[in-house]
């Protein structure tokens, strides 16, 4: 009797901490995943979570030494071949939050952020919450790379593939290696605090993981607190280069900055460019003579158009698209560059 009673007392005491659990308060923290908030609210998982079991050897560190050196070590420990010879993905990408409204794509905003966090200015979206976004290739990308955005426009294995041969002139990755550069970017997610959501948002959010607010509501609020893709505009650069982009008066200052956060980042001592700038008169003045002309040294030419790789030299120059640098920052450089020549 005694045994039944003990064994009663225990399934008792089981089912109340039970309902004592059951009954606790989600709570919302600056630090939880967006990612993981969105699926608690009962947001469809996105197709792009890492393959555990893709292969032994892949690892978000690894991932990491992708992204930023273009080399790792494979499951025997040896030196994987370098992914490509003239770049690597922080060419053209940061992996650090770059805009400080994730809610616009603002090239001046960028610009001030970059300096104020000591950041490049690149014509790379960061890949700061790139697992959060559900676009890729999007927009106007499909002007330049036709019928390859198909599949990546919407994959992001896809796209990393895609960015990997065509924009970093480099080898496809493995298996492995591509999900260790997936687990990698998983750990630069979004972060609730990212999102900059007032007290009642918060308090709202908190309310529908509890059962006390509309779930759908609340998804496609914090889904509304970030761009879902990159937008990308390609645009032409001015009708006469002469004149620049009409009605719009530079600023010194601001075309400074611009040198120093994006020109320089590659071509300072040929980081990713055979082309070499620097703070010096001749590369004012070289850059100033360009200005007008159609070639490969022109502002207007590499800003808009980019360049393509040439015979023995595959490296290029990616194009900056209008969200990435406006009119008005293309003629506060061309000041700056002019003002430097004298």
């Amino acid at each position: 009797m005694k045994s039944l009673f003990y064994s009663f007392s225990i399934v008792s005491f089981i089912l109340v901490l039970t309902h004592i659990s059951f009954l606790q308060e989600q709570t919302l923290n600056d630090q939880d995943n967006v990612s993981e908030i969105l699926e608690r609210l009962g947001d469809a998982p996105v197709s792009h979570k890492v393959d555990t079991l893709a292969s032994e050897v892949a690892s978000a560190e690894k991932g990491r030494e992708l992204v930023l050196y273009g080399i790792t070590t494979d499951v025997f420990n040896q030196k994987t071949k370098k992914q490509s010879k003239h770049f690597v993905c922080t060419s053209c990408h940061n992996i650090e939050r770059e805009d400080p409204d994730l809610r616009y794509s603002d090239p001046q905003a960028r610009l001030e952020y970059a300096v104020q966090k000591d950041l490049p200015f690149l014509q790379g979206t960061t890949l700061y919450g790139a697992v959060n976004r559900t676009s890729f290739y999007n927009d106007d990308y499909v002007k330049k790379y036709g019928s390859l955005v198909d599949k990546a426009k919407d994959n992001l294995r896809e796209a990393i593939q895609l960015c990997a041969v065509e924009c970093s002139q480099g080898r496809k990755l493995e298996t492995w290696e591509l999900e260790s550069v997936l687990a990698y970017l998983w750990t630069l997610q979004l972060k609730m605090e990212d999102l900059q959501l007032s007290e009642e948002d918060k308090q709202s959010i908190e309310n529908a993981l509890n059962g006390r607010a509309n779930k759908d509501e609340m998804i496609s609020l914090i889904k509304s607190k970030y761009l879902q893709a990159s937008p990308a505009t390609f645009v032409n650069p001015p009708e006469d280069r002469k004149i620049g982009y009409p009605d719009i008066e530079g600023s010194v200052e601001n075309g400074a900055l611009v040198y120093e956060k994006s020109c320089l980042h590659c071509h300072e001592e040929e980081r990713y460019s055979f082309f070499q700038l620097d703070n010096s008169k001749f590369s004012f003045k070289h850059l100033e003579k360009h200005i007008p002309q159609y070639t490969r040294y022109s502002l207007y030419q590499v800003g808009r158009y980019g360049t393509s790789p040439i015979n023995g030299k595959k490296a290029y120059m990616p194009n900056y698209t209008l969200e990435k640098m406006s009119h008005q920052q293309m003629e506060d450089l061309r000041l700056f560059i002019e003002t430097m020549a004298e």
